[in-house]
């Protein structure tokens, strides 16, 4: 299972950090995704980071504004979002898989097998 939590409402140039911890299993051989929703729209691939060297892919529209991040030791990763702009809103979900290449992770969501609930974020002045 995977939960997120840190989601909420920000005016523009805000910062969030988002939290996805997994229970029942450890993250450690899994890569983890962060996508994003609005409706209407389909899952946009935010971030990912590889399992075994911490490699990450980024989204051009978040590049140089989102950080992601991993700790093993805590099944928890994280999504540091910063300078934060009202197209960032929409519902935030994590996500896990094992890949066969532990250097990369995939940045869409067919890609993904297990998957938290979402947490809002809201960016608005």
């Amino acid at each position: 299972q995977l939960v997120e939590s840190g989601g909420g409402l920000v005016q523009p140039g805000g910062s969030l950090r988002l939290s996805c911890a997994a229970s029942g299993f450890t993250v450690d051989y899994y890569a983890i995704g962060w996508f994003r929703q609005v409706p209407g729209k389909e899952r946009e691939g935010v971030s990912c980071i590889s399992s075994s060297d911490d490699s990450a892919i980024y989204a051009d529209s978040v590049k140089g504004r989102f950080t992601i991040s991993r700790d093993n030791a805590k099944s928890t990763a994280y999504l540091q979002m910063n300078n934060l702009k009202p197209e960032d809103t929409g519902v935030y979900y994590c996500a896990a898989t094992i890949v066969v290449v532990t250097t990369w992770c995939p940045i869409t969501h067919h890609e993904y097998d297990y998957w938290g609930q979402g947490t809002q974020v809201n960016v608005s002045s």
